[in-house]
């Protein structure tokens, strides 16, 4: 994978799954991120191919529970993000998936309590020895590009120093969030400091924080260096971020998202979640839209809400004769 030049698609939980980063290839992302999965639960899994809707997906064995869903279509630009605090596991569970993706990468910036108090995400920050594990091992196994991302540490001198021992272990590219772990959304991005880490390593860094317009794509490469650019919220409330031609309107990039959701038959959960994150962005949840959404059990009720009903009977009756669905509908 070539990871200059590229406009990425962050890892979000809840958000990127399939639909969605189908909806952000469509308007111009060059590498789209799933959302982080843990390793417990990946290892957990079977592969199957679901011939019906043209996915191959991994499946908690003795139930129907989806933990990753992707297609060929999207092959050569998926990135499954794994978290993890053993290298050992992680193996395991990359073996599992590799095969699958156009890279295996490692959260290493998460700083939710339930990544911290597992020894994932940002925990890793302070523990060099068990990145040099994991890595290690995953590069030495795995015939995918293996990379992770990383948040800022206390001081810039501490990040480039982690930086340069990541990049001493042959990562192809490495990303950055311009923020610390005690940093919240709101407080800016520290764009200075990735700055630091681009020029201290030869590899691509992907810089991340703060990607609100497409300009912002132009104005974070020139302020940092940085190879690429990987957008997250920005993403999230406005998919078409990634065109060129300038952003849709978001009721229209919803819409666009709602079809995706019910062609490639996305969890209701993470289509509610995507959905109320567009409306709190751009409207307000406590209108008559927004309590209909919360209502939804299925499917099939978002579809009816949004005026899709025969949209998604189509599918269901075609989705049987067909695994190219993105062609047909």
């Amino acid at each position: 994978m070539d990871y200059r030049n590229k406009l990425v698609l962050a890892p979000m939980v809840r958000v990127g799954t399939l639909s969605f980063r189908m909806l952000a290839a469509e308007y111009g992302a060059d590498i789209t991120y799933g959302e982080e999965i843990i390793d417990h639960k990946l290892v957990k899994c079977q592969r199957r191919i679901n011939v019906a809707s043209g996915t191959t997906e991994f499946v908690e064995k003795g139930t129907e529970n989806v933990v990753f869903s992707t297609c060929d279509e999207e092959r050569e630009r998926v990135v499954f993000q794994m978290g993890t605090s053993d290298a050992v596991r992680a193996l395991k569970a990359a073996e599992i998936v590799c095969n699958d993706v156009a890279a295996v990468d490692i959260n290493m910036g998460c700083p939710k309590a339930f990544s911290i108090q597992g020894g994932m995400g940002a925990a890793l920050l302070s523990k060099p020895e068990l990145i040099h594990d994991i890595l290690a091992t995953l590069k030495r196994n795995l015939d995918v590009p293996v990379t992770c991302k990383i948040r800022l540490l206390k001081s810039p001198a501490e990040t480039v120093e982690l930086a340069r021992r990541i990049e001493k272990l042959g990562v192809p590219a490495l990303a950055v969030h311009g923020r610390k772990v005690a940093d919240r959304p709101r407080d800016p991005a520290k764009w200075d400091e990735i700055a630091d880490v681009v020029a201290a390593l030869s590899i691509p860094v992907i810089a991340n924080g703060d990607v609100l317009e497409y300009d912002d794509f132009t104005r974070i490469k020139t302020a940092t260096g940085a190879a690429s650019v990987m957008v997250a919220r920005g993403a999230m409330w406005n998919a078409s971020i990634f065109s060129p031609k300038g952003k849709s309107h978001w009721e229209d990039v919803k819409k666009k998202y709602i079809r995706k959701s019910i062609l490639w038959n996305n969890d209701v959960k993470s289509t509610k979640y995507t959905i109320k994150e567009m409306i709190a962005q751009h409207s307000c949840l406590e209108l008559p839209e927004g309590k209909s959404l919360n209502k939804a059990d299925t499917l099939e009720d978002i579809a009816k809400l949004y005026e899709f009903e025969d949209y998604y009977w189509t599918v269901k009756n075609i989705r049987p004769l067909t695994h190219d669905l993105g062609y047909v509908l």
